[in-house]
């Protein structure tokens, strides 16, 4: 009976077949899942009723960002709808700029909340007061540095709303700006949103973000609202999405029409502290939810790692190589495709830099993240 020769196998041959195994299912990965967003098509809207809407904005110290992007909002290009703005204990201009709108617009309201010495709450609490204020069933949700990208943003989101469809989530993304922060900043957000997205078209929703979102009142009460993580300061958005959305509930606008955009951070720090805030949540998703995303970071991290070993062995390197440009390959594919979709200009030219810039930021941040003390208001 004749037996393979396993001792003609030696460390080297190991390690590039289980590279190569690791870059297999990383480009199937890519393919399969991100491609959900990278090739999308936006067809026109099956749904071609226009629901009354109330749109909702929490705003604390947001008096600049009010002045120069509420105009945007009340501007939508919509039949009927309402904008409610919650100024949530503000001591700067807030309530003056809300007071000066309201004489402008008709359906603004403008509903404060006022500090109170010995209840303390956060934006989760603001949000509820602006739901329960809300005279419409279905509410989109946005923040007070958000603009929309187009008078038609309202529209193409409210219209994807169904009998079955209860949750529509949307991108948003952040203005261009001068430097390399700004890069970073927007290839991470666009990193984020071509996760949660092509989660949500496969049918695995997990998350939504504040900045542009929406779902029905019924679906909010019926939930029992933030009751299960609302003492959780931050989570208002992707921890309420996590809970309670699944393949039948939740529908996705990827349309650039669609998208929202607001100023990201200036500094490092700024930066660092948001994503910080933002990790806090994670913890708390469905296992499932943390499976899946464990499983692409850790393709990531074996490929990498294989790769380096593989380059000290003269017989793998060359393989190690073209493994690796084959994977970049795909992943310019992808992300090349995804952006175009997305409207992302300016940051995938640099994505083998992110590649490895990523293994370094991500780790740093969850280990700093248990050093982090939130502010009884998160955004």
């Amino acid at each position: 009976m004749f037996l393979p020769d396993f001792s003609a196998i030696t460390v080297d041959v190991i390690l590039i077949a289980v590279l190569g195994f690791i870059f297999l299912l990383q480009a199937i990965y890519f393919l399969v899942v991100y491609g959900k967003v990278a090739f999308h098509k936006s067809g026109p809207s099956q749904n071609n009723s226009q629901p009354p809407v109330s749109i909702i904005i929490c705003a604390r110290n947001e008096g600049d960002n009010l002045t120069e992007f509420l105009p945007e909002v009340m501007a939508q290009s919509y039949p009927e709808f309402e904008v409610i703005v919650v100024n949530d204990c503000s001591y700067d201009n807030t309530e003056d700029v809300m007071r000066e709108f309201s004489k402008i617009f008709p359906n603004l309201k403008a509903i404060t909340v006022k500090e109170d010495g010995y209840y303390t709450h956060g934006k989760k609490f603001a949000l509820m007061v602006g739901i329960k204020g809300a005279k419409y069933e279905h509410l989109v949700f946005t923040d007070a540095d958000c603009k929309p990208a187009s008078k038609n943003w309202l529209s193409l989101m409210a219209s994807a709303f169904t009998d079955k469809q209860k949750i529509i989530l949307g991108y948003g993304a952040y203005f261009p700006e001068k430097g390399f922060l700004n890069k970073v900043i927007r290839f991470d957000t666009f990193l984020i949103g071509l996760q949660y997205l092509s989660a949500a078209l496969r049918k695995r929703p997990y998350m939504g973000v504040g900045r542009n979102m929406a779902y029905k009142k019924e679906l909010f009460f019926k939930s029992k609202s933030f009751s299960s993580h609302y003492h959780i300061k931050s989570g208002d958005d992707d921890l309420f999405i996590n809970q309670v959305a699944d393949a039948e509930n939740t529908g996705v606008v990827v349309a650039t029409d669609a998208h929202t955009i607001s100023h990201p951070k200036k500094t490092l720090a700024e930066w660092w502290r948001q994503k910080q805030r933002h990790l806090t949540t994670a913890p708390h998703y469905k296992t499932g939810t943390k499976i899946s995303l464990g499983y692409s970071f850790a393709l990531n991290y074996l490929f990498w790692g294989l790769f380096i070993t593989c380059l000290c062995f003269k017989t793998t390197m060359a393989i190690a190589g073209g493994l690796m440009f084959l994977r970049w390959m795909i992943m310019l594919l992808i992300y090349a495709n995804a952006a175009k979709r997305l409207n992302e200009k300016g940051i995938v030219g640099l994505w083998f830099v992110f590649d490895l810039l990523f293994l370094f930021i991500y780790p740093a941040l969850h280990l700093t993240k248990r050093f982090f003390r939130p502010n009884k208001w998160m955004n």
